[in-house]
């Protein structure tokens, strides 16, 4: 397997250093728009040969195809935020090469109904392409990070294993992490926060299919394992709403993150300000008049995420809580991976929640180049067969549990 990674940010350097302590894939390009952050993530891997820094914009198409072809790269992993996702899904198609990403297709509110109709839903623009993968023999692996990614597995791994029926499957996030020093600074990358937060959520239920409602709706307290305890947990657009419902048989679909009071009241106000646009506004300055996103401003602003590890403390979770019926009973489990900044920090050198995101990509490689995982088409992680998937995660030293309810 040879391996084209664009984006070397913190979930792209994380990658790299789960990587290098596997040896089923033969090359690795590193690639991203800034070459000093493809550099450094190369650099930081002690001579192993395996990896090679390149620069390329991911929203090229045709520099991603020629990368592709001139490193002979047999699979695109893309660890970009979701604004270059069909660009990158393009260049796989084009070259024939494997595509995998951890984000889908971006969403667009219905134009009258925003909180009742979906309007393009997540992956949209990825599966009405989906026969032409299918016919040429390729393979979209899409939303494989960690939400979406393994709570899809753990979803496929409960309708196999251990429900008969199953009435809800609910992907439940939440952590304890604080970071020294700072009042606000997200662990994971802003602009794809306030995407899928302030987006209309979606909810699957199958007497009525995919439907939108209110963003930060129905709020819940939910216990979370290993310390980290109750969290308000709140509805957001998340793919596994979009992915879960197309391979598990569920009465109903849903996402909630646990986010905190204070984060939401601050999405809230950049909501209110204008300034989770995308759409540039024109800003004065002395070199005269200059297109600027609103969005990136605040992103610009904010620290970057992999960059907090050292003065962040607590744990994540990720999970998916799932209620059904077993042999005649009913029951109820949760799911879940936790990852403790303190151990990721050690052991990696990267921050929790993008060691939690970067760890299911390179797992899910290694199935799809010893042949565990294979298919065509566009697929999700509910596709394929969840145990190999959740032995391979536990013999990489991260270990999964399941709670019941």
């Amino acid at each position: 397997m040879r391996v084209l990674l664009v984006g070397a940010g913190g979930v792209g350097t994380a990658i790299t250093r789960i990587a290098a302590r596997r040896p089923f894939f033969e090359a690795m390009v590193v690639a991203d728009y800034d070459p000093a952050r493809a550099e450094a993530a190369v650099a930081a891997l002690d001579g192993d040969e395996r990896f090679h820094a390149e620069r390329v914009d991911a929203g090229d198409e045709a520099a991603v195809t020629e990368l592709l072809a001139r490193h002979r790269c047999d699979v695109l992993l893309n660890a970009t935020d979701p604004r270059f996702v069909m660009p990158l899904f393009g260049a796989a198609r084009a070259s024939g090469a494997t595509y995998v990403d951890m984000a889908m297709s971006l969403s667009r509110p219905h134009p009258e109904k925003p909180y009742e109709e979906c309007g393009v839903k997540l992956g949209d623009a990825q599966f009405a392409v989906a026969q032409e993968w299918e016919k040429a023999g390729a393979l979209a692996l899409v939303g494989m990070g960690v939400e979406p990614g393994l709570s899809d597995v753990f979803a496929r791994y409960a309708a196999d294993e251990l429900f008969d029926e199953i009435e809800e499957v609910g992907i439940r996030d939440g952590a304890n992490l604080t970071v020294d020093g700072l009042d606000f600074a997200p662990s994971f990358s802003i602009w794809t926060t306030i995407e899928e937060c302030l987006n209309p959520p979606v909810v699957y239920e199958s007497d009525r299919g995919w439907y939108t409602t209110e963003p930060f709706s129905e709020p819940e307290v939910f216990d979370f394992p290993e310390g980290i305890g109750p969290v308000e947990c709140v509805n957001v657009e998340h793919e596994e709403v979009l992915l879960v419902p197309r391979w598990v048989d569920a009465r109903r679909v849903t996402f909630k993150y646990g986010l905190g009071r204070e984060f939401v009241d601050t999405l809230k106000t950049l909501h209110q300000l204008g300034l989770d646009r995308t759409t540039p506004v024109t800003v004065p300055s002395a070199a005269g008049p200059v297109p600027v996103s609103p969005r990136d401003v605040v992103a610009a602003c904010l620290p970057d995420p992999a960059t907090l590890g050292e003065r962040m403390h607590g744990k994540t979770c990720a999970g998916t809580w799932v209620r059904g019926v077993k042999d005649g009973a009913p029951r109820e489990v949760y799911l879940y991976h936790v990852v403790d900044n303190q151990w990721s920090m050690a052991e990696y050198g990267s921050q929790a929640v993008v060691w939690q995101t970067a760890v299911n990509p390179v797992v899910a490689l290694e199935l799809l180049a010893t042949g565990a995982w294979s298919g065509t088409g566009v697929l999700g992680p509910e596709a394929f067969p969840a145990r190999p998937f959740l032995d391979l995660l536990t013999a990489y030293g991260t270990p999964w549990g399941l709670r019941e309810q």
